[in-house]
């Protein structure tokens, strides 16, 4: 299928690309000598892999132990590699987190709060002068998403539009409702490609556009929503099982402080738009499991 074939490719890339692995944390090791910290890139990856840095940093002065930020591909590479002990902090979006925790018991611990909710929506963005007015009208058109298991860039709205439309699955989505679809690896070049006329609608976390507007200054003129998905959970903070469950508190505690800390929080809001961080339980992403039940065939890690 040609999800399937998508996602298959995307976890190569990331696979050989993180190959060497983290060398810690292995089998029986619950406290590693190093902790690994993975992101994905809701924007560009080499500007998360520096930008994160002093947070790294900063935990690891407070954990008293080594701390290496490393930026993944996409999900699929962050997913396989906390499954593999490669990484053993994850910042992962609902939908990845729903498949770790299947697939490999990853344990959210910590949750993402922007202007004041845990919760968001996804957005449809399509060029201002767009003769598009409703989803209807998206049939046939170009589809800029960031990552095939991204919550607010694909699952989400494939999902609404599925039901919507009464389409079978994604393939169908993908192949017979859309002229062209493509999987561009970010939510801020999904909203580029839009802008650029290289797509007739993204798929992005609301509002990507913030991210993008120092670059470029007239994107809310140029783009605009055209719908909204329901609620989706925000991201988490998950952690692979073996590590030992005192280190585990003392990760939460560690992360739970940046909220007093002025420069911490505010490289939480310039990587992932984080206003504060607040702690997690699994029941929460629920919703987020009855999505994946209708989409796990094609997304599956395996």
């Amino acid at each position: 299928m040609l999800l399937a074939a998508i996602l298959l490719a995307g976890l190569l890339v990331a696979c050989g690309s993180d190959d060497e692995g983290s060398g810690e944390g292995g089998e029986g090791s619950s406290k590693p000598d190093k902790l690994v910290m993975g992101f994905v890139p809701s924007q560009d990856a080499e500007t998360i892999a520096t930008t994160v840095e002093p947070l790294a940093d900063e935990l690891g002065e407070i954990l008293g132990i080594e701390v290496e930020a490393r930026t993944m591909t996409n999900y699929n590479g962050l997913v396989e590699a906390m499954g593999a002990e490669q990484v053993h902090i994850g910042f992962i979006p609902a939908f990845g987190y729903v498949i770790a925790n299947q697939e490999y018991d990853i344990e959210v611990i910590l949750k993402s709060i922007r202007h004041g909710s845990s919760t968001y929506k996804a957005q449809y963005l399509v060029h201002a002068d767009s003769d598009i007015e409703s989803l209807e009208d998206l049939e046939g058109k170009r589809w800029a998403y960031a990552d095939a298991t991204s919550t607010s860039g694909f699952l989400f709205p494939a999902n609404q539009l599925m039901q919507k439309f009464d389409i079978e699955s994604p393939d169908a989505l993908t192949t017979e409702f859309f002229g062209e679809t493509v999987q561009v690896g970010g939510h801020d070049t999904a909203a580029i490609a839009v802008y650029e006329g290289d797509a007739d609608v993204a798929t992005t976390f609301d509002d990507v556009r913030e991210n993008l507007e120092e670059e470029y200054p007239d994107i809310k003129e140029k783009l605009r929503v055209l719908e909204y998905t329901e609620e989706i959970p925000n991201d988490t903070i998950s952690v692979i099982p073996e590590l030992d469950e005192e280190l585990v508190q003392e990760i939460k505690d560690a992360f739970m402080s940046f909220n007093d800390d002025e420069k911490m929080i505010g490289i939480m809001n310039d990587v992932y738009t984080w206003d504060a961080i607040d702690t997690a339980e699994h029941s929460e992403y629920e919703v987020v499991a009855d999505t994946y039940e209708r989409f796990g065939d094609s997304v599956s890690l395996d």
